[in-house]
C-alpha cells in the first residue's frame, strides 16, 4: 500500500504543479496578446479599419470555415495559403515595387542586389516598427502601406468573391466563387487578415521579436529564427535524451513479469459475465461508430481529392454543394465524434461489468445519452454547412453554425449540449462504479484512476467554452488547445489506458496490483510532459517567449514514454498467443499492438520531427503537420477506439467464434493504407515544402506557384493508393460489424462457457445515487 500512496502523492503533485504553470502563463498570454486597436489609421488620420471591423472580420473568417480553409498563424488546413504569410508577402511586394519605382524608376526584381538590399532594409524599418499607441488605441500606417493594404484587400475581395481573372487561383485553393457573397463582409474579413498579419511582422514593445516570435519565416521582411528558437531546440533534445535514459534505466530495474501459461485461466473468464440491459444497450453506439467511420473516411477521400482537382471531384462540381471547407470540417469533426463515442460506450459497458452492479434506470440513461449524441452530431454538422454557405448571421453562426476553430468547429449551442452530455455520461459511470469504489477491493486504485479520467473527460471539454465570439485569436488558441491537447490527447489517453488494464485483468492476463501500479505510473509519466507540453502548439500564436521555453522542454518529455512502446507491443503480442481461448481476442489485441506502433511512429517520430521550435518554425502549417495528425489521431486514438469497440462486441457476442477473413482485411487495409497515405504522398510533399520554406519563406511553400508544380501534383495523386486501401479497410470493418448481427461474421458454433471466475452482474432495483 505504501507504493500506491507514494504514487498517488506524486500524481497529485504533478497534476497540480502542471496546471498551476499552465494557468500562470495563461494569464501572461492574456496580458501580452497582440492588441486589437480601436482603429487603423493613415498618417493623415484617415480610418482604414476599426476595432469592430477586425472583430467582426474574425467572425466572417470563422463563418466560412476559418481554420478549415487555409491557415492563420499556421493553424488550419493545407490546400489554401496561410493567409497571414500570403498577406505579408503581397503587401511587401507592393511596397518594395513602389519604393523601387520612386527611387530608381524600375521594378524591384530588375534592381541589382545592392539596391534591393537597401529597399529591403527600408521595408523592414517601416513594417516592423510598432506604431500601436496605447493611449489612443490606434495603429498608424504610412501612405505607402495604406496603398498596399488597399491593393491586397482588392486581391482578396476578387479571390473570395467572383473575379473571373482569379478563377485558376481559386481552383488551386479549392475556394468556390462567391465563398463570401457580401462586399461588406469581405471588407470586414480583410480587416481581420490585416490585423493577424500585422501581429506577425510587428515587434513587441522593447523587443526585436514580433508578437508571433518572428513567424512566418520571410527573409525579405526580416522574419528569421530568433536565438531563443535555436537555444530551446537544443535544450529540448537534451531533455529528450535524458528522459529516455532515465526511463530505460527504470524499465531495466523493474523488469516485467513473464507470462506463465500455467497460471492463466483455462477458459475465457469474460464468458462468465452476463451482460446487463444497460451493457446490451451500448450495442447501438457501435452501430453509429461504424456509420460515422465510413462517412468520415468518405469525407476524407473527397477532401484529399479537392487538393488535386481544386473544386471538382472526378469531373463533378461537388464544391458548389459541399466545398472543401465543409468536407474537411466534417472529416475532422466526425473523427472526434466516432472516437469519443466508441470510448464513451466502452466506459458504459465496462462500469457494470467491473463493479458487478447495475443501478436502476441505467439502461434508460444509456438510451437517453445515445439520443442526445445523435442530435448533437446531426445538428452540428448541418449547422456547420449552413454557416459555411453564408446562410447565418454572426450571432446565429456562433451559436448554431461554424466557430472556425479546427477540432472544435461546432457552434456554441452544440458545444454546451455535448458538455452536458459528457456530465450525464459521468453520472452514469459513477452510479455503476460507486459500490466498487466505496469497497476495499484490490481493484480500488484502478477504479479511482478510472473515475479521475472519466471526470477529466467531462470537465476539460468545458475549456472550449472559455472563449467568446470576439475573443482575441491568441487567447482563443490557448483555450482551443486545452480541448485538443488535454481533452483529446491527454485524459482520453489516460481513460483508454485504464480501460485496457481492466480488460486484461478481467481476462486473468494481468495481476491487479501490477496493473494498478503500472497505470498510475504511466499516467504520471504521460501527464508530467503532456500538460505543460500543451504550449508547444502555441510557439507562434501571439504568445510571449516563455511559452516557447516551456513548450519546447515539456513537449520533449511527452516523447519519452513512447520510446519503450516496442515493449508494450511485444507484451500485447505475447498475450494474444498466450492460450487457445485468448486467440479469440486476437483482433482487439492486434488493434492495441497497432496503437503502440502508431504511438511510436506517429506521435513519437513524426511528432518530434515537428515539435522542436526551430523545426516547427519552418514546418508549421505544412504537410508535415497532417503526417503527424493522421498517424497520431487515427493511428493511435482511432485504432484504440476500434480495438475497444471490438473488445466490447466480443463480450456482447461472446458465445460465437468470429470468422477471421473480413476483420483481417479491415485491420491490415486500414493500417497499410494509413502508412502508404503518409509515406508516399503527404510526407514527401511536406519535406519539399519545408525546403521551400527555409529557402524562400512560408508564403512560397504554401503558394499555388509552388504547390501546382507537376512533381507536387504527382505526389498528391499518389495518395489515391493509400486512400483506396484505407477506404477498403473501413468498408470491411463496417461489413464485419454488421455481420456480427446478421451472422456472416461469426461461426455458428457456440463457445464453451467458463467457470464464473468473476461475479455475474445482476440487476438491482436500488439505484446507487
Amino acid at each position: 500500500m505504501k507504493s500506491f500512496k507514494k504514487l498517488w502523492i506524486l500524481f497529485a503533485v504533478v497534476v497540480l504543479a502542471s496546471f498551476l504553470v499552465l494557468g500562470i502563463y495563461g494569464f501572461q498570454i492574456y496580458y501580452k496578446a497582440p492588441p486589437v486597436p480601436q482603429s487603423v489609421v493613415t498618417a493623415a488620420g484617415k480610418t482604414i479599419f476599426t476595432e469592430t471591423d477586425i472583430k467582426d472580420g474574425q467572425n466572417v473568417w470563422q463563418s466560412i470555415g476559418g481554420q478549415e480553409i487555409g491557415t492563420v498563424w499556421g493553424h488550419g488546413s493545407y490546400v489554401a495559403p496561410d493567409w497571414t504569410a500570403d498577406w505579408l508577402h503581397r503587401e511587401s511586394v507592393y511596397m518594395v515595387d513602389e519604393m523601387a519605382r520612386e527611387s530608381f524608376h524600375s521594378s524591384y526584381n530588375k534592381l541589382p542586389p545592392e539596391q534591393q538590399a537597401m529597399l529591403t532594409t527600408r521595408l523592414q524599418n517601416e513594417v516592423r516598427k510598432n506604431t500601436f499607441d496605447k493611449e489612443t488605441g490606434t495603429i498608424t500606417v504610412s501612405p505607402l502601406r495604406a496603398a498596399a493594404i488597399k491593393a491586397v484587400s482588392k486581391h482578396y475581395t476578387g479571390l473570395f468573391m467572383n473575379d473571373p481573372s482569379l478563377h485558376s487561383l481559386r481552383n488551386a485553393y479549392s475556394i468556390p466563387a462567391n465563398t463570401i457573397k457580401d462586399p461588406a463582409r469581405m471588407h470586414l474579413m480583410n480587416a481581420f487578415f490585416f490585423w493577424a498579419s500585422w501581429a506577425c511582422i510587428t515587434e513587441r514593445p522593447g523587443s526585436k521579436i514580433t508578437y508571433t516570435n518572428n513567424w512566418p519565416p520571410d527573409k525579405v521582411l526580416g522574419n528569421i529564427p530568433s536565438s531563443d528558437l535555436i537555444w530551446w531546440t537544443g535544450f529540448s533534445v537534451i531533455i529528450l535524451l535524458l528522459g529516455i535514459g532515465l526511463l530505460v534505466f527504470y524499465h531495466a530495474s523493474n523488469k516485467e513479469e513473464e507470462i506463465e501459461e500455467a497460471t492463466l485461466p483455462k477458459r475465457d473468464p469474460l464468458l462468465g459475465i452476463a451482460a446487463t440491459p444497460s451493457m446490451n444497450a451500448t450495442l447501438k453506439y457501435f452501430w453509429i461508430v461504424t456509420i460515422l467511420i465510413v462517412v468520415q473516411v468518405t469525407m476524407g477521400v473527397i477532401t484529399a481529392h479537392y487538393g488535386v482537382e481544386g473544386n471538382g471531384f472526378y469531373g463533378l462540381s461537388l464544391a458548389n454543394l459541399i466545398p472543401y471547407s465543409v468536407t474537411r470540417t466534417w472529416h475532422v469533426q466526425l473523427d472526434i465524434f466516432w472516437i469519443a463515442t466508441s470510448w464513451l460506450a466502452t466506459g458504459l459497458y465496462i462500469a457494470p461489468a467491473v463493479s458487478g452492479f447495475e443501478p436502476k434506470y441505467q439502461k434508460l440513461g444509456v438510451n437517453f445519452l445515445f439520443i442526445a449524441l445523435l442530435i448533437i452530431v446531426g445538428g452540428s454538422i448541418f449547422g456547420q454547412w449552413m454557416g459555411i454557405m453564408q446562410k447565418l448571421g454572426f450571432v446565429q453562426n456562433f451559436w448554431f453554425g461554424h466557430q472556425g476553430y479546427e477540432y472544435v468547429d461546432l457552434g456554441r449551442f452544440w458545444q454546451l449540449f455535448l458538455f452536458a452530455g459528457l456530465w450525464i455520461w459521468l453520472a452514469l459511470m459513477y452510479r455503476a462504479l460507486a459500490p466498487a469504489i466505496r469497497g476495499k477491493g484490490a481493484d480500488r486504485n484502478l477504479l479511482i484512476m478510472f473515475l479521475i479520467a472519466s471526470t477529466a473527460i467531462a470537465l476539460f471539454y468545458g475549456a472550449g467554452l472559455m472563449r467568446g465570439r470576439h475573443t482575441n485569436l491568441a487567447i482563443a488558441e490557448y483555450w482551443r488547445w486545452w480541448v485538443v491537447h488535454l481533452w483529446v490527447e491527454g485524459f482520453f489517453e489516460v481513460f483508454a489506458t485504464v480501460v485496457s488494464a481492466f480488460l486484461f485483468v478481467r481476462m486473468g492476463l494481468l495481476e491487479m496490483r501490477s496493473a494498478s501500479l503500472g497505470v498510475i505510473f504511466a499516467t504520471i509519466i504521460f501527464l508530467a510532459g503532456g500538460i505543460i507540453g500543451t504550449f508547444h502548439h502555441l510557439y507562434f500564436a501571439g504568445t510571449p517567449t516563455a511559452i516557447l521555453a516551456l513548450g519546447a522542454t515539456f513537449s520533449a518529455l511527452e516523447v519519452v514514454p513512447l520510446a519503450l512502446l516496442g515493449f508494450e507491443a511485444y507484451h500485447n503480442y505475447r498475450i494474444s498467443r498466450a492460450t487457445t481461448w485468448v486467440k479469440a481476442y486476437k483482433w482487439p489485441i492486434y488493434c492495441f499492438i497497432s496503437v503502440a506502433f502508431w504511438n511510436f511512429l506517429g506521435a513519437g517520430i513524426f511528432g518530434f520531427v515537428i515539435n522542436p521550435p526551430i523545426a516547427l518554425y519552418y514546418m508549421q502549417g505544412l504537410n508535415t503537420t497532417p503526417v503527424h495528425g493522421h498517424t497520431a489521431l487515427f493511428g493511435v486514438y482511432g485504432m484504440l477506439g476500434i480495438g475497444l469497440m471490438l473488445f466490447v462486441l466480443k463480450g456482447l457476442f461472446s458465445r460465437h467464434v468470429w470468422k477471421d477473413s473480413i476483420i483481417r482485411i479491415a485491420f491490415w487495409s486500414i493500417n497499410i493504407g494509413l502508412l502508404l497515405m503518409v509515406t508516399i504522398s503527404v510526407l514527401p510533399v511536406g519535406f519539399m515544402q519545408t525546403v521551400a520554406s527555409v529557402e524562400k519563406g512560408m508564403w512560397y511553400a504554401r503558394s499555388a506557384e509552388f504547390m501546382q508544380q507537376p512533381l507536387l501534383q504527382t505526389f498528391r495523386w499518389l495518395r489515391v493508393i493509400g486512400d483506396t486501401i484505407f477506404a477498403i479497410g473501413a468498408i470491411a470493418l463496417a461489413i464485419f460489424v454488421v455481420g456480427l448481427k446478421t451472422g456472416w461474421s461469426v461461426n455458428r458454433s457456440v463457445a464453451d462457457v467458463s467457470e464464473d471466475r468473476y461475479p455475474t452482474v445482476k440487476r438491482t432495483e436500488k439505484a446507487s445515487l
